[in-house]
């Protein structure tokens, strides 16, 4: 046996899509009802566990052997379940180093990752995919509790045609799972890749610890507060409830206050130019709006019995660069944190001093939301060192494009932002001193026009809101370029280079990278090895007339689409999956030197170090150690330890 392709179907009666699939399988409830496999992609079997037949010795071995490569589509998902199965506890789960997974196989190639939908992309038989719904919903999910026997699952015995028709899907979906398989097989993940995921998979198992005394009391001070707000917009005025935009406008017209929206900006508007009782309704609208409890609600959910969380992090997540996308508590958004005394506001959040926080703070919702970050926590007898690349993708598209006085000024240690405004505006910038004034243009122009942006851009980014006039925005938009020719010159040689390979279908080098044209896909090979994929690539006309290049992708709805893009659009993809190389790469490193890797958000890494041992310098060395691919890259990174994860 050198091969084994597995499906299973399960029950729980925690809810997997809140939950993730660790917690789910933190409950006594879980068991595996069915478990299809094939072996070396021959005829499909299906062990009926559920009615008591067991798995065959063979099988088990290979499950828990290293020699057997085990696929699955959502890999993780069959490895964690069957940990449980097998009697492994809480926070031990299966080695993933010889589990290979078809979903994140199909990510690479640019294809959506959800089974139905790669489904219809492929063109395979749409009821293999479909059917079964009705099923799963009957078999593997929680029902309203039986009012004779108090039972919430139904068993092969309620319902015994019906489970026969499940066996039978179960069977299918090891099918349809091998002939994707077979599809996407032609384009083969690099070993460097699949290496990256088995760590990705430890880093999810290991997952990082919750300060629940802290969760628990955010949740219930939040509750208390909102009930509050709410009877007290109910008194002033009268509606039935206050958090309905529809009522609320009404009562806001019946005040004399007219407004399209009640939008979190259009409420700040509302706020400067209103008094008395409508000035009152919109403050407490603004506190019972706030989202800052939803982040303590997914941790609650989504904590193992251990209090650690686990499954946050999603290998491949952005399928267009290959960066990783946060699940769950969605790590990789998390509000900055700014109040004083990160300590002091914890204490009084987890003694629920009401009225402490808001003589200190001024407001609960503000202060629970700066504390989300502080919820996690390192276990006992270690604290967290916290390190982060810094600016990659500017370092990363000077790198390419070789803007060699940006290149100079990372090795110089300056201030980009300062170096930036001295080029484009031909005067000496200093962040507290001679013509500091400019130095906020160089930082828009920084943020906002890498990757071919314009006026639009800017102002996207805030510019007006800063204080910067609309006059002004062509001016910063033509320094920033002139200043940056290299760059600049970056976004149209890569456009030129695309347009050329999709119309001859002939490769091209340039910058370091590899671009061609294979059965139906256009790669772009990095300097790491790993290549970016587009579907289906042509050259199409764009709103303006002009020459575009069109894809067939996941589009911002989520939805199969063709995309239209351009030049410094594919330069930033090569830009942000370059950085997620570097990060990849850096992981490894850490991996290998011993560090337990707790999470990673964008270019920083989280990790749970004893104390007494490294420290932040020696972590930063470890990850600017250059890839051979990346010779010349100037590559820094900076951190700082804490008793609770936070942002310096």
């Amino acid at each position: 046996m050198k091969e084994l392709f597995i499906d299973i179907e399960t029950f729980s009666d925690v809810d997997l899509t809140k939950s993730g699939v660790y917690k789910y399988v933190d409950s006594d409830r879980f068991q595996i009802l069915l478990f299809a496999y094939s072996v070396d992609k021959g005829p499909v079997k299906v062990i009926d566990l559920a009615s008591g037949e067991k798995m065959p010795e063979e099988i088990l071995k290979a499950i828990v052997g290293s020699t057997v490569k085990k696929y699955a589509y959502n890999a993780q998902f069959e490895r964690v379940c069957l940990s449980k199965f097998l009697g492994y506890p809480v926070g031990s789960y299966l080695d993933p180093s010889s589990w290979y997974c078809d979903m994140v196989w199909a990510a690479t190639l640019g294809l959506p990752i959800g089974l139905e939908k790669l489904g219809i992309v492929l063109d395979l038989d749409k009821q293999k995919l479909s059917a079964g719904k009705d099923l799963i919903r009957y078999f593997c999910k929680a029902h309203e509790p039986d009012i004779e026997t108090g039972e919430i699952q139904k068993k092969p015995s309620d319902d015994p045609e019906r489970w026969e028709l499940f066996k039978e899907y179960n069977k299918r979906d090891v099918e349809t799972e091998m002939e994707i398989h077979e599809r996407i097989a032609k384009f083969p993940v690099l070993e460097s890749e699949w290496d990256a995921y088995h760590l990705d998979q430890r880093i999810n198992d290991y997952g990082i610890k919750l300060d629940m005394d802290l969760v628990e009391h955010a949740i219930h001070m939040d509750l208390v507060n909102s009930e509050e707000n709410t009877n007290k917009a109910k008194e002033i005025t009268g509606v039935d409830n206050p958090q309905s935009v529809k009522q609320l406008k009404e009562w806001l017209l019946e005040q004399g206050t007219v407004t399209e929206s009640l939008s979190k900006s259009d409420i700040v508007k509302l706020l400067d130019d209103t008094t008395g009782n409508v000035h009152e309704i919109l403050k407490l609208r603004q506190e019972l709006a706030k989202s800052s409890v939803k982040k303590y609600q997914a941790m609650e959910n989504a904590v193992c019995s251990d209090d650690r969380a686990r499954g946050l992090i999603q290998f491949y997540g952005a399928n267009r660069t290959g960066r990783f996308a946060g699940r769950l508590i969605q790590v990789q958004n998390l509000p900055q944190n700014h109040i004083e005394n990160l300590d002091y506001a914890r204490n009084l959040v987890k003694e629920e001093d009401f009225a402490g926080v808001l003589d200190k703070y001024g407001n609960l919702p503000n202060t629970l939301s700066e504390l989300i970050r502080t919820a996690f926590i390192p276990k006992d007898g270690c604290r967290f060192i916290v390190c982060d690349f810094s600016a990659i993708e500017a370092r990363v598209i000077a790198w390419y494009a070789k803007e060699d006085w940006r290149l100079q000024a990372f090795e110089n240690g300056e201030d980009i932002y300062c170096a930036s405004a001295s080029k484009m505006f031909h005067v000496k910038v200093e962040k507290h001193g001679e013509n500091s004034e400019l130095r906020p243009k160089g930082k828009i122009a920084e943020l906002a026009l890498g990757y071919g942006g314009s006026i639009g851009a800017l102002k996207a980014m805030g510019a007006v809101a800063m204080g910067i006039s609309e006059d002004e925005l062509p001016g910063i938009v033509s320094a920033w370029r002139n200043a940056n020719p290299h760059i600049t010159k970056f976004w149209w040689d890569i456009d030129k280079a695309v347009k050329y390979v999709i119309e001859t279908r002939k490769p091209y080098k340039c910058y370091g990278l590899s671009i061609s044209y294979e059965k139906g896909v256009l790669f772009i090979k990095l300097p790491s090895g790993r290549s970016l994929a587009y579907c289906k690539p042509r050259k199409g006309i764009n709103n303006f007339g002009s020459v575009s290049i069109t894809y067939e992708g996941v589009g911002t709805n989520k939805n199969w689409e063709r995309i239209e893009s351009y030049g410094p659009k594919v330069v930033e993809n090569i830009v942000q999956a370059t950085a997620r190389d570097l990060l990849v790469e850096a992981l490894k490193r850490l991996d290998k030197a011993g560090y337990k890797i707790t999470m990673h958000i964008h270019d920083e890494a989280v990790l749970e170090v004893p104390y007494g041992k490294s420290s932040v310098g020696e972590v930063a060395q470890i990850m600017c150690e250059l890839p051979e691919w990346a010779k010349g890259m100037p590559l820094n990174a900076d951190g700082y330890e804490c008793e609770f994860y936070k942002k310096e």
